[in-house]
């Protein structure tokens, strides 16, 4: 009796597992995973290089001469106009030296007048009126220099610009060459970025000499600078210790929004012809190599090497590795083992793309 109680025991152990097993291999079969296939087609590719934003001219503006600040005429962030007169060095001392060599000018010009009157009735000889001659020369030349002397206490705007922060303050003794301001021309600007030197190959191989190429600017706040530029320039060496040459963009700036030492993104986006693209939520990493899970004719899942070519929004561009109709395992990558076989819905890659940034993990 005690025999046939462990044999019924046993049985209904063995019924229990057996019913267990069978469970959890009919749930397993239920699971299905979402795969889809590569994409090919023609796309863009925009790329974002760190840039700094200058002003087309950007000058300091300093003394010629030594002499008191006497006068400021405008103020710092003001728009001036070419020709506007901004400061004015104390001119005492330069008016007194001008007077001094127009006066001594004025007394040479006599005496040549006087001593070509007497030459040309032979009273004195051709020798000291050339001797005159050149005294009323040098007369007249210190004469213009005085005049431009006392000139440069008045200075002024050489092009209509953005003035700066004051240097110096009303009344303070300025040496000869002294730092007043900056004034900076926003009207355009020049944007400089460095590009690397495979990037500046292709950018050389594929763009017509005849078109410029537009790019865009993020500005720091993220935001979209409203005008386009154009890449106008390209430095002539590279920088050999980082391997990169810098470019330059012109972009307008009627408004005036861009500032001369602002900082940014330049957006250069450049055309990918045939391109095979798959969702980057599609790949796994090991060992700094990219893979994929793709699903053979058997429904196994097979794991493969791919080559990235390039990285976009949520996409990655297929170097080596896969074809437009290979099959790849779009979500649950955590959940299979290579060679594993599984049951899966198939989502035509056209859908998965629209739809990255909703079923992005």
């Amino acid at each position: 009796m005690k025999r046939m109680l462990i044999l019924v025991s046993l049985i209904a152990l063995l019924c229990h597992a057996g019913c267990g097993t069978e469970h959890e291999e009919h749930k397993k079969e239920e699971v299905k995973f979402l795969v889809t296939s590569p994409l090919r087609k023609d796309t863009s590719l925009t790329t974002e290089y760190v840039c700094q934003i200058h002003a087309i001219q950007h000058i300091e503006i300093r003394t010629f001469e030594r002499g008191y600040l006497n006068k400021i005429f405008v103020d710092e962030g003001q728009l001036v106009r070419k020709g506007q007169l901004m400061f004015q060095v104390l001119p005492v001392i330069y008016r007194a030296e001008f007077h001094k060599a127009q006066a001594e000018a004025k007394g040479a010009e006599i005496e040549y007048l006087n001593t070509k009157s007497l030459a040309d009735n032979n009273i004195v000889s051709p020798n000291e009126l050339a001797l005159a001659k050149a005294r009323f020369d040098k007369a007249k030349a210190e004469q213009a220099l005085a005049k431009a002397r006392l000139g440069f206490t008045d200075i002024r705007a050489p092009f209509n610009g953005l003035m700066d922060h004051f240097h110096v303050r009303l009344g303070s003794l300025l040496d000869e060459g002294e730092l007043l301001t900056t004034l900076s021309d926003n009207s355009e600007m020049w944007v400089y970025f460095n590009v690397p030197e495979a990037e500046y190959l292709d950018y050389k191989t594929k763009i017509n000499k005849d078109n410029q190429v537009q790019v865009k600017l993020l500005m720091a706040n993220n935001q979209l600078f409203e005008y386009p530029g154009v890449v106008t320039t390209i430095e002539a060496d590279f920088n050999n210790e980082t391997g990169n040459i810098a470019f330059r963009a012109t972009f307008p700036n009627p408004e005036g929004l861009l500032r001369h030492g602002e900082t940014g993104n330049i957006l250069m986006t450049k055309p990918l012809e045939n391109a095979l693209l798959i969702p980057q939520k599609a790949t796994f990493e090991i060992m700094d190599k990219k893979y994929v899970f793709v699903i053979d004719e058997n429904n196994v899942v097979r794991t493969r090497h791919i080559t990235i070519g390039a990285e976009m929004p949520h996409l990655f561009v297929v170097k080596e590795g896969l074809t437009e109709n290979d099959k790849i395992l779009l979500e649950g990558l955590r959940k299979v083992r290579d060679k594993e076989e599984i049951t899966y819905e198939f989502m035509d890659p056209d859908s998965v793309m629209a739809h990255l940034d909703l079923y992005a993990e």
